[in-house]
């Protein structure tokens, strides 16, 4: 883990500030200090204490037209905290590879592991070469292929893993121009949120996060976090996930 020297936020971008997660990162940030939060969501709605920003993870031109925008100020801390369980039309996640569907596992795919691509790739150009900088994105323990015991959950399970190798790849990448920057996947926890929220039942007493406190413990990891770990996914409590 790093020291924590030169971990003061300068500017940051939430992408999905909506969300639970990412409406309590937003929040966290300027309770923190942060000088600059930028917080994007579909509909751009406002927020306090930052400056909003609309973005379609299923549109590029939407990704890159918010990147150019934060051009003037580059954040130093981006996280991705958009992603998706269950559909919009209520198709959750599949107990049977007999209830795969493509249209499905495609949308899964776009919103879960090529939307964050996107973001990363108009954003990471952006990093200073020499300061730290941090790109994450919000991944899960079930993407993780050796821990993988249960089976099931198909399409989420497989847009993770894939998110994690990306976050690797862009990792090693990074690391040619940037010795500074560090690139994680970071798993919240159970969070009570709308994701969350039909799979709840049954969770053992103190497991559920609340928003807040998963913010408050991502925040914490991002800030103890160094290059030497980039690449890496770790969980809220600061562990690192095995690939």
């Amino acid at each position: 883990m790093s020291d924590g020297k030169n971990t003061a936020i300068r500017s940051a971008a939430i992408f999905g500030a909506s969300g639970g997660i990412g409406a309590a990162l937003v929040a966290e940030l300027a309770e923190r200090g942060a000088g600059q939060i930028w917080a994007g969501s579909r509909s751009a709605a406002p927020v306090t204490g930052a400056t909003s920003f609309a973005f379609d993870m299923m549109k590029e031109a939407s990704i890159a037209d918010a990147a150019a925008m934060m051009r003037s100020n580059p954040p130093d801390l981006v996280i991705v905290a958009s992603g998706v369980l269950t559909l919009a039309d209520g198709s959750g996640p599949e107990r049977t590879f007999k209830r795969l569907d493509s249209g499905a596992m495609a949308e899964v795919l776009a919103l879960n592991t090529i939307g964050p691509a996107l973001i990363a790739k108009h954003i990471l150009p952006m990093f200073p070469r020499n300061n730290r900088a941090v790109f994450a994105a919000l991944s899960a323990r079930v993407g993780s292929i050796s821990d993988n015991g249960l089976g099931g959950w198909h399409s989420y399970r497989a847009s993770k893993a894939a998110l994690n190798m990306l976050l690797k790849n862009f990792a090693i990448e990074l690391a040619r121009t940037h010795s500074e920057a560090v690139v994680l996947g970071l798993h919240p926890g159970t969070v009570d949120t709308g994701l969350s929220q039909p799979f709840q039942k049954g969770l053992p007493e103190g497991q559920l996060l609340s928003p807040q406190e998963s913010a408050q413990s991502l925040l914490d990891v991002i800030s103890s976090v160094g290059p030497e770990q980039s690449g890496c996914v770790f969980d809220w409590k600061g562990a690192e996930i095995p690939a």
